[in-house]
């Protein structure tokens, strides 16, 4: 089993974020890490009080968990070893933005335990970064993955963003020449999303041509790809590369469906074959844990998670895993309209697998979408 932690604090909510996160709520901290703490404990009032839980991964999210008080996760991490059996090679990481760490913090990330740090870097760019909404520069994150380093970071993880407005292939190119002179083990370069709700929205939604068009935006995305693959990061996901043997095992282990018990606000969990996530009210959450109705997913439900997260990954789908998880008929169906995205150069076969190709990954959405039940 996995282990997911939310922490939703932020310094500034960015320009394009639409993650359950807030600003101006430090006050809360405190009493949240507290709330935190009681779920873990009570294993998030979903898995049985009694018995051994092993746990292979933790993942802290939000947000920006480098903001909780210190001394919060040695704290955190005492009461999760306490209450759950963590493998002795479990994988277990933190999401920092750069400028929000220190090296007094970083030591104590270390010593509770975090093996694994992401940053929020985004570009390279400090024109970028401020139309973004950060609150760093380009020489905070040059010096945040330094101070890592000197704490015992050995699997340092960095996020990138693509396509943002007015962004051509060339600044992006420079981003990612720069970020690798950090000498990163993994990479997550993401496409920018205009998601509802958001500045963003009501910035662009409305004008596309401030954005790169789509044929721009295929060519920055692939260019990206050659540029990692020559710098010796495989591409194991649409948007994650990495060192061989440092592909995130979190994420992994999302995308082949393990199941996985979320703590804090907003969090979800996947538990056989139902679904949770938990109230994203912070006020209610301080006084009691609430979780929405649960969701129990069908066989179809399954199915159609299956293959639309096994697509995201490099490895694809496995056609004779699939003949023997559901039926003949379905594995059979799935193969047949998996090659006829390969005659169109959209997707690849691999012996008894089908994965997509770097042009089929950049139309992720339509191919998965003609491989889904109704």
């Amino acid at each position: 089993m996995e282990l997911y932690i939310h922490t939703p604090f932020c310094v500034r909510k960015c320009a394009y974020c639409d993650f359950l996160s807030f600003a101006g709520k430090e006050a809360c901290m405190v009493r949240y890490g507290e709330a935190l703490i009681r779920d873990v404990r009570n294993r998030g009032g979903i898995l049985p009080q009694s018995g051994n839980v092993t746990v292979s991964s933790v993942y802290i999210g939000g947000g920006t968990p480098s903001l909780m008080p210190e001394g919060f996760y040695v704290k955190l991490f005492g009461e999760i070893r306490k209450n759950y059996s963590l493998t002795s090679d479990a994988e277990i990481t933190i999401e920092c933005n750069p400028g929000t760490v220190t090296p007094a913090r970083l030591s104590e990330y270390r010593r509770a335990g975090i093996n694994r740090i992401s940053f929020g870097m985004q570009s390279a760019d400090d024109g970028e970064l401020k139309l973004l909404g950060r609150i760093h520069k380009w020489k905070d994150c040059v010096e945040t993955v330094r101070m890592a380093r000197e704490a015992g970071f050995d699997n340092v993880s960095i996020d990138l963003m693509m396509n943002l407005p007015g962004q051509t292939k060339e600044q992006f190119s420079e981003t990612i020449a720069k970020a690798l002179e950090l000498k990163p083990e993994h990479i997550s370069a993401y496409s920018l999303i205009i998601e509802e709700g958001t500045p963003f929205y009501g910035r662009y939604a409305d004008h596309p041509e401030l954005l790169p068009d789509e044929d721009a935006a295929a060519e920055t995305y692939e260019n990206a790809v050659r540029l990692l693959a020559e710098a010796g990061y495989g591409q194991y996901e649409i948007s994650n590369f990495a060192k061989p043997g440092y592909e995130c095992r979190h994420n992994i282990g999302y995308w082949r469906r393990a199941e996985y018990l979320g703590i804090g606000i907003g969090a979800a969990s996947l538990i056989g074959d139902r679904r949770y996530r938990v109230m994203p009210d912070l006020e209610n959450y301080l006084v009691e844990l609430s979780y929405e109705p649960t969701e129990t997913l069908t066989k179809r439900d399954i199915r159609n998670e299956t293959v639309m997260l096994g697509l995201r990954m490099n490895e694809g789908v496995s056609i004779p895993l699939l003949q023997e998880t559901f039926s003949s008929e379905y594995a059979a169906e799935v193969a047949r309209k998996m090659d006829a995205f390969a005659a169109q150069g959209l997707a690849r076969k691999d012996g008894d697998r089908y994965g997509l190709t770097v042009h089929g990954m950049l139309v992720s959405n339509a191919v998965i979408a003609e491989l889904l039940e109704e």
